[in-house]
């Protein structure tokens, strides 16, 4: 028992004294728990909504008010018809719209008050969530301030879903799909190419070898390039003819942004490969660790726009979020490529951040 207990309390030792053992024991499970706890909601929070009134009368700026006034909604701009609200949805600059029938104070006692709401459909959960708090803060405010013995008709609430009548899960979950998968896949294809050698023991060669490392690192990321194009056109048929999601957008410009997203998943992989000893911690750096925070941050599950402000910091590191919202507006929303601008720069910015380190450190190595 005795020898038993020498080797329990060896082991103890072993492990309080290996830095990285610990982490994984108890840095992992709070940072997931954290991260878990914060992200996965469901809650409805900061939706930009836009009120459509032909005539602001007391009544409507009340309604308009308390929508401004919960944690729920924000106005962010007040229209005269649907269409101009529609094309501000459609520009991405709200997410749903408040459109009151004309004369809508004068009606509320005939019974014949009218309130539609325009929200975006590509996320269909989201989307009935953010109706149901909106019909309910409409139907509170409708009766803010008046006596219960008041005969207050409830005004009829209906809803209008741009993008995705059908409410179909798949025009949400096939643009998040295609962000996790070309980022884990091609990460993890390169990730191992450079360390490879290294285990080999043919890296010595190559640094003998007249040929530069970026010409080494562009030599090594072109098959798994060339490889990444076709799963891309792979995903797009099953989500279009199996799926059943539209490509509203333009094909070439869909590719275009993949192909951006694609070489910064190889360029990730590349640095990866460059850092990693081993193939076994490639290949976990660019899966395992990968995996949560694309899942969890990138709006592929649960809305950005609903974490707490500092997820919503971190999630700009993710470049999953960027592509999946990118390709969310090409492919469902059918937009141009002066809407997805911004996700594009960022995208090329990663791209050539994580080229520049992995040269950088690849040069370390040649000294």
């Amino acid at each position: 028992m005795k020898t038993f207990l020498s080797f329990v309390n060896k082991e103890l030792k072993h492990i309080f004294r290996d830095r990285r053992t610990m982490m994984i024991l108890f840095g992992m499970p709070l940072v997931q728990m954290l991260l878990f706890g914060f992200a996965i909601t469901t809650d409805v929070r900061n939706v930009r909504t836009v009120a459509v009134t032909s005539s602001m009368d007391k009544l409507t700026q009340q309604v308009i008010e308390r929508l401004d006034a919960s944690e729920y909604f924000d106005i962010v701009a007040q229209a005269s018809t649907t269409e101009e609200a529609e094309m501000l949805i459609r520009n991405t600059r709200a997410d749903m719209a408040v459109v009151f029938s004309p004369r809508f104070a004068d009606h509320r006692y005939r019974g014949d008050a009218r309130i539609q709401l325009i929200v975006d459909g590509t996320d269909p959960n989201m989307a009935t969530l953010q109706t149901t708090y909106a019909s309910q803060i409409v139907r509170d405010g409708m009766m803010a301030g008046m006596p219960s013995s008041a005969n207050i008709n409830t005004p009829t609430v209906s809803t209008k879903l741009l993008y995705n009548p059908q409410m179909k899960s798949a025009y949400n979950f096939v643009p998040g799909i295609m962000g996790l998968l070309l980022l884990i896949i091609c990460t993890m294809m390169t990730s191992v190419s450079i360390v490879r050698e290294k285990e080999r023991g043919t890296m010595e060669v190559l640094l003998v070898s007249p040929v530069r490392p970026l010409m080494m690192m562009v030599a090594k990321a072109v098959p798994y390039f060339l490889l990444s194009f076709l799963i891309l056109t792979g995903i797009l048929l099953i989500g279009r003819f199996i799926l059943g999601v539209p490509i509203m957008g333009n094909v070439s410009l869909i590719y275009a942004v993949s192909l951006l997203y694609i070489l910064l998943a190889l360029s990730l992989g590349l640095l990866i490969s460059v850092i990693a000893q081993t193939q076994v911690v490639a290949l976990l750096a660019s899966g395992m660790v990968m995996l949560i925070p694309t899942l969890m941050l990138s709006g592929m599950i649960y809305a950005v726009e609903s974490m707490p402000e500092i997820l919503q910091w971190v999630s700009c590191i993710v470049p999953a979020r960027w592509y999946i919202s990118a390709i969310r507006k090409l492919m469902i929303m059918g937009v141009g490529l002066e809407q997805v601008v911004h996700e594009v720069l960022i995208l090329t910015g990663m791209t050539v951040f994580f080229l520049s380190v992995a040269l950088l450190k690849f040069k370390k190595r040649l000294e």
